[in-house]
C-alpha cells in the first residue's frame, strides 16, 4: 500500500521545482513503522539533522501559497506548474493522513511533508528553500 503512495508522489512532483532563492527537486520518503509518535526530535533524528536544529511547522498550503496559485508574477512554465503543484497537493491529501509541514534549519531550510499512511508508516516529499 505504502509502495502505491510513493510512486503517485514521485509521479506528481517529478517535474516540479520548489520555488524560492535556489530551485529544488522534491525527494519522496517513506519510514516504515513510524507513525505513531513522531515528534520534532524524532523527525530530526529521522532527517540526520543536529538535535538542536531550528524547526518550525507550516500549513501544506502555506507552503504552496507561491506555486499552486497563479500568481500576477508567473512567467509561462510557472503558470503552467500551478496545476501540477494542485494535483501534487491534491494527491498528498488524498493519500496520507494527519500531514504535517516541518521546515528545518534558517536561510537554507530543509522541508518536509510528512503524513501518515494507512498502513501505518510515514510517508511524504522533502525539499529545500533558500531565503535570506
Amino acid at each position: 500500500m505504502s509502495n502505491k503512495i510513493t510512486e503517485k508522489l514521485k509521479q506528481s512532483s517529478a517535474d516540479l521545482l520548489m520555488m524560492s532563492e535556489s530551485d529544488y527537486p522534491f525527494e519522496v520518503f517513506l519510514w516504515t513503522g513510524e507513525a505513531n509518535g513522531l515528534t520534532t526530535q524524532k523527525l530530526l533524528q529521522l532527517t540526520n539533522h543536529p538535535q538542536d536544529s531550528p524547526i518550525e511547522e507550516v500549513a501544506l498550503d502555506y507552503l504552496f501559497r507561491n506555486c499552486a496559485y497563479e500568481q500576477e508574477w508567473h512567467d509561462e512554465e510557472q503558470k503552467q506548474n500551478v496545476k501540477k503543484f494542485q494535483t501534487l497537493v491534491q494527491i498528498l491529501k488524498d493519500n496520507l493522513n494527519e500531514i504535517k509541514v516541518y521546515r528545518i534549519g534558517t536561510i537554507d531550510i530543509d522541508v518536509y511533508i510528512v503524513g501518515k499512511t494507512p498502513s501505518g508508516d510515514l510517508a511524504g516529499i522533502s525539499t529545500k528553500v533558500v531565503e535570506t
